[in-house]
Formats: C-alpha cells, structure tokens, sequence
C-alpha cells in the first residue's frame, strides 16, 4: 500500500512517517514544501490512501489561511476527482473550525469541501478535528504552549503564564497516530458526515501545566518524582519535556556518598513508587544490620558475590541467600525481618535495591540489630 502524507515535514506528518516507517508492507509518498502542485498531483496518481495533514495556522498575512487550507485542499480534492481516484482520505482539521475567526473558518471550508466530496463521489473520508496536541518535535515558540512551556523548562527560561486559571485541551500525538494506524488498517471506518475525535483529551489550566512541568525540571536536581507517574497524562507530558532536553544535558550527575565501605547512591525518587538506589561495596564488607517496621526492600546484587542475610525479629534462625552477578537474583526483604548483605568475594560488590518508599530523616522506618543472633 502507497501511502502518501501532505504536510510531511510538520508536527503530526513527522509522528506519523516515522511510524509508519517502520512496516514493510507501506510505501510513503511524502509531500512538503517546498514541493510543488505539479508534485502533489504525480503523488496522488500513486497514493492508495490520503493523510493530508498540511495547513496553515500562523502565517504573516490572514490570506494565507485561505490559500494553505482551503487551496492546497481543493487541489488535492480536484486532483481525486479528475482521475477518479476514490481512495480513503484523512484530512486533519481543529476545533477551532467551530470558532468565527480567520483559521477557523478555513479549517471549516476545508471539512465541507471534503465532504461534499464524499458525498457527490462515493469517497471514505475521514475527517478528524483536534484540540492543542503535545508531544515530541513540536515546536515551540510558534502554536504550542506545551512546547513552549517544555522547551523553557528543559532550557532555564522562565515561564510566562498571563492568565493562570486559564484552562485548555490537550491531545497527545502518539494517540492520533495510534488512531491513524487504525484508518490505514481498515479498523476505523469512514466518518461519512461526521466529524471525528481522537480520545482521551485533558484538560488542564495553564498554572497547573506550569507546575508540573517546573517540577519535571526540577526532578533532575531532586531526583524525586513528586507526581503520579502511573497517570497516563503525566506519563505523556513527562516524556514530552524530555525530548525537549538540550542535547548536552541528556546526562546529570548522581549524589555519591562515599565512606571506608564503598559508596551509595541514591538514583530515583517518587512517593508512588519508592526509591532506587545503587551501592558499591567493598571485599569484606557487610552493610544494613537493621529492619523496617513497614518499608519493604529488594537488592539485586549485579557484580561481585556477596551473602544475604535475614533473621526475623524475636527468632534465632539465620537465612542466608548467596548472590553473585553471574546469576542475578531479587532478594525480598520483609518487615520484621533484620537483615544484612556481605561481600565474600575478592572484587567490589555492585547492589541496585529499591525501597518501597523515599527515606525520610523525620520518619527513617530503620532499626540497627544484628543479623547474626547473640
């Protein structure tokens, strides 16, 4: 199947190439400027399918609204009809085609024209409107609040918000390409007269982006993870910012705490899902002696051999677990249960554990006992 894309180059068209890049089975026919009509004509003689996804939506002169959405539209539509081309179109248009102002009103005569011929020709179109999309290789500085926000943020620019209470929509790209795979599959039928939807949406006030976004900066300097990161929208929004990171800062350095028995290292925190840290023991060496009453704590031991041990509270009976890199193994430590790792090996000893919650010096859940019963 030859697909062929309009607005290639743009925001959703470059989500879209790329994914649909990636399956053997589909040609891309890519249309951009600064191709001409003469090109979008040859393309569309081969195209078995249709996104077209250019437009116009921040040009220097309003005219320009009516010429990239309404004109490139009407010669792709012509195009189609002359050659009696009934193949599936998409055409990608904005809620703010149910607004009186100058884009809206294109993006609206762009959806009429496309039904109208669906309707005098027999055509599957599908025609979809989308609020304010967000996600990677948007933008930023152009229509995109995300993008700018995200872009700042990652940047150490500040963030200008006028209107703070101001709430907007949001839709993610990987969704619309998600819905776009089922058009090109057969899955989603045409839309007939309908205008179509790509779900979920959120809606959020500008304060509330603001500070989420601050805090995803501020995270590689906390490593704590304060937001709910099983939320599909912060996941979403997460990696956005991430994408927007400059490239020289794609790596931070992690606090290492250093002593006569090696190191540790905190890596990740997050009140949702607890903390991940790292440690580097030396031969020899035993660390923890100590039980929690509630904190629940696994250690992987990935270099070097070492002994777990755990005793539970009130008895005498010692468990031990040998562990080495070589075969790794999750070693569960439960509450009640006083316990130690100890290397006994002639090299360091590389530990990754992770503790169901973040340490709290105000509330550290940790007791010292010996393991070893006496």
């Amino acid at each position: 199947m030859k697909v062929l894309i309009t607005g290639a180059d743009g925001f959703i068209g470059k989500n879209l190439k790329f994914n649909l890049h990636k399956r053997p089975d589909l040609e891309l026919l890519l249309f951009d400027l600064p191709q001409t009509i003469e090109d979008l004509r040859r393309l569309v003689h081969e195209a078995d399918i249709i996104f077209h996804l250019a437009g116009v939506n921040r040009p220097k002169n309003q005219d320009d609204f009516k010429s990239g959405n309404v004109g490139l539209t009407r010669s792709l539509l012509d195009t189609l009809s002359r050659e009696n081309r009934k193949i599936p179109l998409i055409l990608s248009s904005s809620t703010q085609a149910a607004l009186d102002n100058p884009y809206g009103q294109s993006k609206k005569e762009a959806e009429d024209m496309v039904f109208a011929y669906a309707k005098k020709t027999g055509a599957p179109v599908y025609v979809y409107r989308f609020p304010n999309v967000f996600g990677k290789w948007c933008k930023p500085n152009y229509n995109s609040v995300v993008a700018t926000f995200c872009h700042n943020a990652a940047n150490n620019i500040p963030l200008r918000i006028d209107d703070p209470a101001k709430s907007i929509t949001l839709l993610f790209i990987d969704d619309i390409v998600e819905e776009f795979l089922r058009v090109v599959d057969g899955v989603r039928l045409p839309s007939v007269n309908a205008i179509l939807s790509v779900s979920p949406i959120y809606d959020i006030t500008l304060g509330d982006l603001a500070d989420k976004i601050t805090h995803f900066s501020d995270s590689r300097r906390t490593l704590t993870l304060d937001h709910d990161i099983y939320d599909a929208f912060t996941q979403k929004l997460y990696a956005t910012f991430l994408s927007y990171s400059a490239t020289d800062d794609f790596a931070f350095k992690a606090l290492m705490k250093h002593d006569e028995r090696g190191f540790f290292a905190e890596l990740i925190k997050s009140p949702y899902f607890g903390q991940i840290s790292v440690s580097r023991t030396k031969p020899g060496v035993t660390r923890g002696n100590h039980w929690h009453n509630s904190k629940i704590e696994k250690f992987i031991v990935i270099e070097g051999q070492a002994v777990i041990r755990l005793r539970k509270l009130g008895t005498e009976e010692v468990l031990e677990y040998p562990v080495s890199g070589s075969e790794l193994r999750v070693v569960d430590m439960p509450p009640g249960y006083t316990h130690s790792i100890q290397n006994t090996g002639d090299t360091d000893v590389l530990t990754i554990f992770w503790a169901s919650e973040t340490f709290d010096p105000e509330r550290p859940d940790t007791n010292y006992e010996n393991v070893e019963f006496r």
